[in-house]
């Protein structure tokens, strides 16, 4: 390194912050551009890149260590006359670098004082550029408070990095922290940028050395006159090119100076219509160039590795997609098997009924059974009397009023069908005496009845109407054909029914707050009981859109049976029993029928969608 302390750099000028003396040399200290804070602004083409390559190459030419951070690859130039390292994204520079780099160029810079041009004009992706220079400017922080050398970060355009408004990011906060604290570590930085108005003024106001260029916008020149004065904002728009107000914290005046035009190939200047010729560049040492190969290698293989890695994982998550169908294919050839199995069992044994079916079935024998004893008891007496005819009808619908000879099978067999024993049926067929119950038995025993007279007779071959001439306290004659009432009398004789009640009773809306309060999925699985009837936790939760996770399974059918909307009918199956539920809240008060149509109502509204 060299033992110059002042470099040249500049002339004074006259006119406003001129003095008597033009054409007066003007120098700067080393020391303090290296380890200072440093501010160039001027619009485009009023040369503040010039003067920013003039101070460059001065320290250059003195042996001392700087890195510039080329934005717009201005600077490549400075090869023609020295050899500095050209790194960047792009085949013109020396060697292509990435974030991976960072280390080995802080290294290159400080501890071998290369000097270095970051070209990051080339990253089409300005978040990577960004990253690069976060890097680097990380590690020669982190290097300079070990190596205690003085060295100059110069960045072009740093408005972009440090921005007055808009939030600063990484890169800009570490610049930032290179401005507080990197004097002390010896290390300075220099922004350059033609928006003063744009760059951070916590910035600008810190420089110990500030370089005003021409500026036209006023947003800019009101920045001028904030820091400078009024007349220094009116005289800074008639700046010549290369031509500037030089202020700094070791000179009490401000100079207006004339930078020299720098000696090296000027990249930055705007094309003509004269022949590009590129200069000859100087190279630099083939180790420097390997070393950094040698990283970029090792960053390739890892790359590889990578991209290696990345094969064999998407070769195994397409693998496992497949095992994955293969094994809801398998639940679904299951879940079909049971539906298969379980459709084939009700066909031949019928549906397993649940507790409270069969507790309905039994009530629902035993009031059959004791209307046919009435019957048979009032036909012996001669007196049955209203009582007794109205106990027959209660009974009626569940006797056969078929041709002669049929005794009630069809319904025994549905019966049967539904859970019942085949002894109850063959009881039920018959009365005490032996006899079948049919349409003439029952004839017979209304005529025994002097309150209850008939009039008219019924065929045994087909089915004829049955006309009953009823009292007064039964209203007026009705006609019933096959057990259906076909007059508007106020009371039916068979099978009366209740009205449905104007109110739903608490039951039917309690029924229906637990169902609607249920999450989705149960409601689906309740659902699925009630389409196919006895089935496990299992096949409801897959059949409801689940993945067949037992505990969930188990967790979502708790909930049903908690509520009392299922039923277990063993083995571990379970069945859907909400009319069943009605049965027993409201089985007293009203009839089947407008339990039924709550029912209907209910699974209309919930289950159905």
């Amino acid at each position: 390194m060299g033992e110059t302390e002042y470099i040249s750099v500049a002339e004074t000028s006259e006119g406003v912050g001129g003095t008597d003396s033009v054409g007066k040399e003007v120098t700067l200290p080393v020391v303090e551009l290296l380890t200072g804070r440093g501010f160039v602004t001027g619009k485009s083409g009023s040369g503040k890149s010039n003067s920013a390559s003039v101070i460059a190459e001065k320290l250059l030419d003195s042996g001392f260590g700087l890195l510039i951070v080329d934005i717009d690859g201005e600077y490549y130039g400075l090869k023609e006359e020295y050899e500095i390292l050209h790194a960047g994204g792009d085949e013109e520079c020396d060697i292509q670098v990435t974030p991976d780099h960072a280390e080995k160029l802080a290294s290159l810079a400080l501890e071998q004082n290369v000097p270095i041009i970051l070209d990051v004009s080339s990253y089409l992706d300005e978040s990577e550029a960004e990253e690069l220079l976060t890097a680097v400017a990380r590690r020669l922080f982190g290097k300079a408070k070990k190596e205690k050398q003085p060295f100059l970060l110069l960045v072009e355009e740093v408005h972009e990095y440090i921005p007055e408004k808009g939030s600063v990011g990484e890169c800009g906060r570490m610049l930032i922290k290179i401005g507080k604290r990197g004097r002390k570590h010896g290390l300075g930085i220099c922004g350059i940028s033609q928006r003063p108005a744009d760059v951070k003024k916590d910035f600008i106001t810190q420089c110990d050395w500030l370089l005003w260029h021409r500026l036209t916008w006023n947003n800019d020149t009101n920045v001028v006159s904030r820091i400078l004065d009024n007349e220094y904002a009116d005289a800074v728009e008639e700046l010549n090119d290369g031509e500037g107000f030089l202020v700094t914290d070791w000179s009490e005046a401000v100079r207006r100076v004339q930078f020299y035009r720098k000696k090296t190939f000027d990249a930055g200047a705007t094309p003509g219509l004269d022949d590009f010729e590129r200069p000859d560049l100087k190279s630099v040492s083939d180790d420097l160039v390997s070393e950094l190969e040698d990283i970029s290698e090792e960053q390739q293989a890892r790359d590889d590795r990578v991209a290696e890695l990345r094969e064999e994982l998407d070769k195994k998550n397409s693998r496992i997609a497949e095992l994955e169908a293969e094994l809801q294919d398998a639940r679904d050839l299951e879940r079909m098997a049971d539906q298969f199995v379980n459709a084939m069992v009700q066909h031949v044994e019928g549906p397993a009924p649940g507790r409270t079916e069969r507790e309905r079935m039994r009530k629902k024998a035993t009031e059959r059974l004791q209307a046919r004893e009435a019957a048979d008891e009032a036909g012996s007496n001669g007196d049955g009397g209203t009582e007794a005819f109205a106990a027959m009808m209660d009974a009626a619908p569940q006797l056969s009023a078929g041709p002669a000879g049929t005794d009630g099978s069809e319904s025994n067999e549905s019966d049967a069908a539904d859970g019942e024993g085949v002894e109850e049926s063959d009881e039920q067929e018959e009365s005490d005496d032996g006899k079948p119950f049919s349409a003439d038995r029952i004839l017979e025993a209304l005529r025994s009845a002097p309150d209850a007279p008939i009039h008219g007779s019924v065929s045994e071959q087909s089915d004829e109407t049955i006309e009953l001439a009823l009292p007064s306290d039964f209203g007026e004659p009705s006609t019933h054909q096959n057990g259906e009432s076909t007059g508007d009398s106020d009371a039916e004789i068979v099978d009366a029914e209740e009205d449905t009640p104007d109110e739903e009773p608490l039951a039917v809306r309690e029924l229906k707050a637990a169902i609607g309060g249920l999450d989705t999925k149960t409601r689906k699985m309740l659902s699925f009981y009630r389409e196919y009837g006895p089935s496990t936790p299992l096949n409801a939760h897959f059949a409801a859109g689940g993945d067949g996770d037992r505990t969930l399974a188990y967790a979502h059918n708790r909930e049903l049976r908690t509520a009392g909307l299922i039923d277990h009918v063993g083995r571990g199956y379970y069945d859907y029993c909400v009319a069943d539920l009605l049965e027993e809240e409201l089985g007293e008060r009203v009839s089947d029928t407008v339990i039924s149509e709550f029912t209907d109502t209910i699974e209309e509204q919930f289950l159905d969608a």
